[in-house]
């Protein structure tokens, strides 16, 4: 996505993630209802028409998506859905796109919290490898004429027992017919996935290696910044000199000696 839609997206999952963090709140049910959310706008094109119409007022919208919701989801999802509606896309068909990114983050999260996120990313790319290799099981998942549910029961079948369950809710979403094809969609959400695992390990260079009390304590320190446990991966590099340099995802922050000095000499420089 870009331009608003791109900044709508990141807007969704901000909510999402702050729906997550409450008490009591269960990711997978999350995560479905957005799936089927996202896969009643594929079918409803007046309706998706019309939440994600810029000429709407954004509190007209909201309220006519929580009128179509009642209490078919959780308030939670409702809640993600009418921030959605409120904002502005490109295209009408960004609105599902996103909700449908959000239950992958959501199904993500949960399997993160099991201690199985590394499981489900793997899985993921073996699954997809399979199907690349099998031209007739990717042409029998690809075919559109194909019902959705019978696409997602071979699906169970073939994971069933061998795969986490996060894996194979994933699965039968990417055989809803959403993407280009079923590989194309794991791969979409094995980079979620990817992500998420990224947001949550920092590359930490320093010119010697840390004692174990600096790794613990610059662990904790993150771990509080971020709100949930930071694994550091370290690469001690001479060149630095002293300090640390630590990135997280996008974050950088560089304290090295070495990164001190370059700022001086471009100062004195200029």
């Amino acid at each position: 996505m870009r331009g608003s839609s791109a900044r709508s997206l990141a807007a969704v999952v901000e909510r999402l993630e702050e729906a997550l963090e409450a008490d009591g709140n269960d990711a997978e049910t999350i995560g479905d209802e957005l799936f089927g959310v996202a896969g009643l706008l594929d079918a409803e094109g007046s309706l998706r028409r019309t939440l994600s119409d810029p000429s709407l007022d954004a509190t007209a919208r909201s309220g006519l998506a929580d009128r179509v919701l009642g209490d078919r989801v959780s308030g939670s999802t409702a809640e993600v859905v009418s921030h959605a509606a409120a904002q502005r896309w490109t295209s009408s068909r960004d609105l599902p796109d996103s909700l449908e990114h959000a239950g992958v983050v959501a199904h993500v999260a949960a399997a993160q919290s099991q201690g199985s996120l590394d499981d489900v990313e793997d899985e993921l790319f073996r699954f997809g490898r399979i199907i690349g290799g099998d031209s007739q099981l990717r042409d029998l998942l690809a075919d559109r004429s194909a019902s959705t549910e019978g696409k997602q029961r071979l699906i169970d079948s073939l994971l069933a027992d061998k795969a986490a369950p996060t894996t194979r809710r994933l699965a039968a979403q990417a055989v809803a017919g959403r993407h280009r094809s079923p590989g194309a969609a794991l791969e979409e959400f094995a980079r979620v996935a990817a992500q998420r695992r990224e947001r949550l390990v920092a590359t930490v260079t320093v010119a010697q290696p840390l004692s174990d009390a600096d790794h613990e304590r610059l662990a904790e320190v993150l771990g509080r910044q971020y709100g949930r446990p930071v694994h550091l991966n370290v690469i001690v590099d001479e060149r630095v000199l002293g300090g640390a340099r630590v990135e997280l995802g996008d974050e950088v922050v560089d304290g090295t000696v070495h990164s001190r000095v370059e700022n001086a000499r471009r100062r004195v420089a200029g």
